[in-house]
């Protein structure tokens, strides 16, 4: 029996997965993938961004994969593998806040899955300019760094050579033998990204416990990071939203990690994409709304400390008149 490879995609908050999810799909490599995207909001909104409309795509939201969602993972895995033959590879992006080292286990002690499928690769994303502070006050961004084969060193135009060189020592200390590539907006060989680098030993040496099927792995997240999550379904004044995620950002930005939004402007026939992290942000238009796709506004924010009333009554005054 053919097992399926399984590249795992990770990394912290914003650091740039879609992105990279986004830029396999679009390669013209004539293979078909099977998409599983994991959020940690009750809110979905990255599987909204992701291209590859011919591609199975399945969310996973309001939960992290390393534990409250990891039975979900199995049971559509189990239903993928009921249609094996309509796609060569599944790639599975985690939350940011997800630790590795459970999610890999999955694929490795459970009887079902070890059958029809193989890890193939653990790829980790790392924002060039806020990964030293992720380090500082993540265990599970030690946690990414540490399980990767390889490391895309992303956002490399947002830090000077001298800081590139800093970060790629810190990530050498904690992963001396994972590749480390530098890349803007995940602009990587994917070739070299999906080669098959996986290395059990070495994850072993990391976590000696690793193939314990007995569910040793008992992960908790930071208890003050939480999201929050609101939907409209009128029409947002495009020049009030940026002006209150302005002030927002630029006042509570280090303790929000991620923000991001697909919004409906009015008077705008386009989503407005928006994605944040700590006080930087970025938005554009969209090509158009996909067909079906309710013309109606979400936003994610995650982070430390937020005020969910006071929060939602910002994003609602936005509204058009």
């Amino acid at each position: 029996m053919t097992r399926i490879p399984v590249t795992l995609l990770t990394g912290t908050l914003g650091a740039g997965k879609t992105t990279l999810l986004n830029r396999i799909l679009s390669e013209a490599h004539g293979r078909r993938y099977a998409v599983i995207v994991n959020e940690f909001g009750e809110i979905g909104i990255d599987c909204d961004l992701v291209v590859g409309v011919d591609e199975e795509v399945f969310a996973l939201n309001n939960g992290c994969l390393c534990c409250s969602v990891r039975g979900d993972l199995i049971r559509i895995i189990g239903g993928l593998m009921k249609r094996a033959g309509s796609f060569d590879r599944i790639l599975v992006e985690t939350t940011g806040l997800a630790d590795p080292a459970p999610v890999a286990q999955t694929f490795l002690v459970d009887d079902e899955v070890r059958e029809r499928t193989a890890l193939d690769s653990i790829v980790t994303v790392v924002d060039a300019r806020n990964i030293e502070a992720r380090l500082a006050d993540s265990d599970e961004a030690e946690e990414q760094v540490a399980f990767a084969d390889t490391i895309l060193v992303n956002k490399t135009d947002l830090a000077d050579e001298a800081g590139l060189a800093t970060v790629e020592a810190r990530l050498r200390a904690i992963n001396p033998v994972a590749r480390l590539i530098r890349t803007k907006r995940c602009d990587a060989d994917l070739g070299t990204v999906l080669d098959g680098a996986f290395d059990l030993d070495r994850l072993l040496g990391l976590d000696p416990d690793l193939l314990d099927g007995h569910g040793h792995h008992h992960h908790h997240h930071d208890e003050g990071v939480g999201s929050v999550s609101f939907r409209i379904d009128r029409p947002l004044d495009g020049r009030r939203f940026v002006d209150w995620i302005g002030m927002l950002l630029a006042i509570r930005g280090a303790d929000i990690l991620r923000s991001k939004g697909i919004l409906a402007f009015a008077g705008e026939d386009r989503p407005f994409v928006f994605q944040g992290v700590h006080m930087l942000q970025e938005g554009d238009f969209a090509p158009a709304w996909r067909p079906g796709q309710p013309r109606e506004s979400r936003l994610v924010l995650i982070g430390r400390n937020l005020d969910a009333g006071v929060l939602r009554a910002g994003f609602e005054g936005c509204a058009a008149a």
